[in-house]
């Protein structure tokens, strides 16, 4: 049996009109990708970006769960359990 995330009733948030990296934007630096934390809506920049405000949204706050919001990708990931529990799907969770 696979392993499934204990942190999906902490969603709150599915999409968001923000399309910036807020942190990256008063540093005046730049972003890869975007993710969304699901327990609050904070967008913050990918690992992939240099300054990672995502993972340290999660480290500073401990909310478990974001989302990428870059077009064409819906899944969703769990820093606690460190697994891709499903995707968001016209704004609804739907399990992997």
């Amino acid at each position: 049996m696979a392993a499934q995330c204990s942190h999906l009733g902490e969603m709150k948030f599915t999409s968001t009109k923000t399309h910036v990296c807020e942190e990256c934007v008063k540093m005046g630096d730049r972003w890869v990708h975007l993710r969304l934390c699901l327990e609050c809506g904070n967008v913050g920049c990918c690992d992939s970006s240099k300054n990672k405000h995502a993972t340290k949204h999660f480290h500073k706050t401990k909310h478990p769960l974001m989302r990428s919001i870059e077009p064409g990708e819906s899944w969703v990931w769990c820093f606690v359990d460190e697994m891709s529990p499903g995707e968001i799907l016209r704004g609804e969770f739907v399990a992997a």
